[in-house]
């Protein structure tokens, strides 16, 4: 995968250097190239916003600069043209996992008020929000957005189960995790998780999971119910079929 991200400040995104993000990098697992905005600026100052039209607090990114740093990475509109804006769709599971599976992705990140709405017009596909809130820019929700989905590129982490049995990838949130020592200030790891018995094991981890979501995200919950008890009439319909 090569993720093309179109910034106004490069220099945020040194931290992908480091960690698994970072080794991932270094092994070729996936490309990500940071395209400074500015250098593609008409205006000798290198300036990429102006004062919006019809008045009003803040600065709005220009189009000219987005437009042409668009079209110089994606001439052949080949990648899919994100903008990261709190107006933009929730990123969630399913989304980080729809672009996990595509060969190339560019992001667009706005600065101060946003960008000019024919830059959206004219070259973005969607519009996705990390959150219910407004960051400086959207070079934060880049990262994000870059972090989750690299974990779903093959030999990015060490297992795939880590991804196979992490919170959301079954609309419930994972069950708590334990290391050594056995006991710690009087808190000891449930006998069960070493008792050696998988079955026990995987059944008290599915208990805990339901536990959780239903106590920090009963949406997830339903979703979670809802999800099982369609997978049980199919089941129940294919048995009937087969009598």
């Amino acid at each position: 995968m090569k993720i093309d991200v179109l910034t106004i400040f490069p220099e945020m995104y040194l931290p992908l250097s480091s960690g698994i993000i970072g080794k991932a990098l270094e092994k070729g697992l996936a490309e990500v190239n940071i395209v400074n905005i500015r250098d593609y600026s008409s205006n000798k100052h290198k300036k990429t916003d102006d004062y919006p039209f019809g008045g009003g607090a803040g600065m709005v990114m220009t189009p000219q600069p987005l437009h042409d740093a668009i079209q110089a990475v994606d001439p052949s509109r080949k990648a899919l043209r994100i903008y990261l804006s709190p107006k933009g769709a929730r990123l969630d599971q399913e989304a980080v996992e729809r672009l996990s599976k595509l060969d190339r992705i560019v992001l667009v990140n706005g600065a101060y008020e946003g960008i000019d709405e024919r830059v959206i017009e004219l070259d973005i596909d969607e519009e996705l929000s990390i959150g219910d809130y407004v960051l400086t820019s959207g070079d934060l929700a880049s990262m994000v957005v870059i972090d989750a989905v690299m974990r779903y590129i093959p030999g990015v982490l060490g297992s795939d189960r880590s991804t196979e049995e992490e919170s959301f990838s079954s609309e419930l949130l994972e069950y708590p995790q334990y290391t050594r020592p056995m006991s710690f200030m009087g808190l000891d790891v449930p006998e069960v998780l070493v008792s050696g018995n998988h079955a026990e094991i995987a059944k008290w981890r599915l208990n805990e999971s339901i536990k959780l979501t239903a106590e920090r995200r009963p949406d997830l919950l339903e979703k979670y119910n809802n999800k099982s008890n369609s997978g049980s009439c199919r089941e129940d319909s294919s048995a009937a079929r087969k009598k």
